[in-house]
């Protein structure tokens, strides 16, 4: 059974969050009531327990990219080195 509730949100974040809801052909009601499940769903005591990844990829508009530095070798650290010595 449904039931109504008031929600008051930054007007910024009403617009996004109704793009969102119709390009994902979903209601914003039901967008909400999707993100509330999943974040009451766990045994989280806090939004800082929610992991990351799971609220990114529940809110973003396309897949999360994580972009990390390429790994350094010993031979190129050991360059890096030297020559910042110089």
């Amino acid at each position: 059974m449904d039931n109504k509730i008031t929600l008051s949100f930054d007007e910024s974040i009403i617009t996004k969050a109704k793009k969102y809801a119709a390009n994902n052909n979903i209601s914003l009601s039901r967008l909400i009531e999707f993100l509330l499940k999943k974040v009451t769903s766990n045994n989280y005591n806090s939004l800082e327990d929610f992991p990351i990844s799971d609220w990114v990829n529940q809110v973003a508009e396309g897949g999360a990219v994580y972009l990390t530095k390429a790994r350094r070798t010993r031979k190129s650290t050991k360059a890096e080195y030297f020559n910042s010595k110089k």
